[in-house]
């Protein structure tokens, strides 16, 4: 419902989970935690507290975060309220993870706990570089929501099937909807 104040945002790499949070985050007053932050330590390693970090988070009364990480998926599935599901199509998530991939390299950002994206060379030689990795996951994100489906009938799902469904959906948040329907 329009009162969920544990929400989800899933999707593919690439399709835009944490811009989405972090609008949510804008609009509605709920703390966005990235979950990449949480998960990836120095050398791209797996933080070893990640799991006991994510259990905190879904304790607290108010959360927005990208549905992530196999890990944690069941654990922040059972606490939320909601999810915003970014189910674009595959030539949209391949424009974004390539533009973000590059402008990161480009421009040396540094991600999380130092980490910065690999030579883009390495998309030929590393079999998880995050271009090719979203190229072969793209479509396991609809697996994924018919499961949570089946475990978590109650729980409501908005899915948006491209930019401008999104950008539809953000305009209306914070706002009562339409005709008194819910999500």
């Amino acid at each position: 419902p329009p009162s969920a104040r544990r929400i989800l945002v899933a999707g593919g790499s690439g399709s835009g989970k944490t811009t989405l949070a972090r609008a949510i985050e804008r609009h509605l007053g709920i703390p966005h935690t990235e979950l990449d932050a949480l998960h990836h330590g120095p050398g791209w390693s797996v933080a070893p507290d990640f799991e006991e970090r994510v259990r905190a988070l879904c304790a607290q009364a108010e959360w927005v975060c990208e549905w992530q990480y196999g890990a944690v998926r069941p654990l922040l599935a059972a606490h939320a309220e909601a999810v915003v599901w970014l189910d674009l199509p595959r030539r949209t998530v391949m424009r974004q993870v390539i533009i973000r991939t590059v402008d990161r390299r480009l421009h040396r950002r540094v991600l999380w706990n130092g980490n910065r994206e690999p030579p883009l060379w390495t998309i030929l030689r590393h079999r998880d570089h995050i271009i090719r990795w979203a190229w072969r996951t793209h479509g396991k994100s609809a697996d994924r929501i018919a499961q949570l489906r089946r475990t978590r009938p109650d729980l409501p799902i908005v899915r948006l099937r491209s930019q401008r469904e999104v950008a539809a959906w953000q305009a209306t948040l914070g706002e009562p909807p339409p005709g008194g329907a819910t999500w």
